[in-house]
């Protein structure tokens, strides 16, 4: 079929006057017909080669640009990504109808069933939204990202265990573009903190969501590093580790660093083997001490006054605690505490997917107002992935997100176990578990899996335990 195609005379008679056309347009300072020679080699890798589309995809998910940023806000979509993943998206719909593309392994996995339960809830609260219009569009992006990344990524991870260093390898050579970008420009700003918040646009959006996926690439590397034999290789991978280390550093971010720490005691733990049941009385005694001591521990934190805004990195830990004069931390509060509130109105059904940053204004406390809260939504959303659910699509909403999270954790820790000690796998299961954790960890703090940054790595790794799981129980 291509060969009569390229045969075909009017094909030359078509480029000949699109060339013509366009040159007479670059000419006169118009560009727009560039897109279509693009897009037609986009659609033809997705007809004819679709895992590399999806190889394409991982790529440019560092190098996304929101064009809500050029459109005053009337238009949010995440350039070239969110196109790749509807047409992805598509292409799957359609070539569902004439044979079965996931099987039953894949669909009955407990995981999957759980992404599946999301998508019928989100659809059902969806109905009785505050906003039909926002949580119908939060819905497509979230089938968008959950069939093609998801469902797919089992697929794709399934094809050759070289796959998820080619996941690892693109994703983190993207990323080290954008943290070199930021960094010389945050350099020419002295590396200040104040510039430390913005200097990743137009690739992040703020400082917080690039510091959530420089931890989470950070025991990314580590893995390369390990299983990487070429000299080469590893000298790159040292760098990158240097860079990544500072650039997480000059992030201003304590919520990754934090998640950092986190990830490292869980790999403790499992280096060590310590068994649930300790770790299960470890954390009652922890619970019944806060309890005790709860009026102390209050009257502790009102009188830290230390700000993150310092040079001083002890302080910056310390602030971390501050929930007396720290505008981030309050602010938190505040989101939190207005997400509770929009639970209390309508705790079964929430106030509708994707809507919070639109109806939480009026649900602030006076009190909990900070110098940094707005009504309009512009500034983050709910701060957390367990809370944002619980506002917009009630409890069940909140329990589908924490349940799906367990699972995730409960088969990273089960594959790795399971994975003979000579298999390569076994190392990248290990780093993709821990790189989950510290999402997952952050997700306490920010919230991001609306944006491709997050959605791709995070469900992407996810699909690659779940694949090696679903391989597992054949073999055993």
């Amino acid at each position: 079929m291509l060969k009569t195609i390229l045969h075909n005379k009017w094909l030359y008679v078509i480029s000949f006057l699109f060339i013509v056309t366009n040159t007479y347009l670059i000419y006169n300072g118009q560009f727009t017909l560039n897109v279509i020679p693009i897009a037609l080699i986009v659609v033809y890798i997705a007809l004819f080669h679709f895992d590399k589309l999806f190889i394409i995809l991982v790529f440019f998910t560092p190098l996304s640009i929101n064009i809500e940023e050029f459109t005053n806000g009337a238009i949010g979509l995440f350039l070239p990504t969110e196109p790749i993943l509807f047409g992805m998206l598509l292409i799957l719909i359609f070539n569902s109808f004439f044979k079965p593309i996931f099987d039953r392994s894949i669909i009955l996995h407990p995981v999957s069933i759980i992404f599946i339960l999301q998508l019928f809830w989100i659809f059902f609260t969806a109905l009785f939204s505050e906003l039909p219009l926002v949580s119908f569009k939060f819905l497509l992006t979230k089938f968008w990202f959950f069939i093609p990344i998801y469902f797919y990524g089992i697929l794709f991870f399934k094809q050759k265990d070289t796959r998820i260093t080619t996941f690892i390898w693109l994703f983190i050579s993207a990323l080290s573009l954008v943290v070199i970008y930021t960094l010389v420009r945050h350099a020419s700003y002295g590396f200040d903190e104040e510039t430390g918040h913005w200097v990743m646009t137009p690739f992040f959006k703020d400082h917080t969501s690039y510091g959530a996926i420089l931890a989470l690439a950070y025991p990314l590397i580590i893995g390369l590093f390990i299983e990487n034999k070429s000299p080469i290789a590893k000298f790159i991978l040292i760098f990158l580790l240097i860079l990544f280390g500072f650039a997480i550093v000059m992030s201003y971010t304590r919520a990754a660093w934090l998640s950092l720490f986190g990830a490292f005691m869980v790999y403790l733990l499992i280096k060590f083997k310590v068994k649930f049941k300790y770790l299960a009385f470890l954390g009652f005694i922890g619970i019944l001490y806060i309890a005790v001591n709860w009026v102390e521990i209050g009257h502790a934190l009102e009188k830290n006054n230390a700000e993150h805004a310092t040079e001083n990195f002890d302080e910056r830990l310390e602030s971390m605690a501050n929930v007396t004069s720290d505008a981030s931390n309050l602010e938190r509060i505040n989101r939190w505490t207005a997400a509770y509130d929009l639970w209390t109105e309508r705790p079964i059904l929430g106030w509708g997917p994707g809507t919070y940053a639109m109806v939480y204004g009026s649900f602030q406390r006076s009190q909990n107002l900070t110098i940094i809260s707005t009504s309009s939504g512009n500034k983050g959303n709910a701060h957390s992935e367990y809370l944002g659910p619980l506002a917009e699509q009630g409890i069940i909403g909140m329990l589908l997100m924490l349940t799906l999270v367990g699972f995730i954790m409960y088969y990273g820790i089960i594959v790795y176990l399971k994975l003979p000690s000579d298999s390569i796998h076994k190392t990248f299961v290990l780093v993709s578990f821990l790189a989950l954790v510290t999402y997952f960890a952050h997700g306490f703090l920010n919230n991001y899996l609306d944006t491709d940054k997050a959605t791709v790595p995070v469900w992407g790794l996810t699909a690659y335990i779940v694949m090696l799981d679903i391989k597992l129980r054949k073999v055993y």
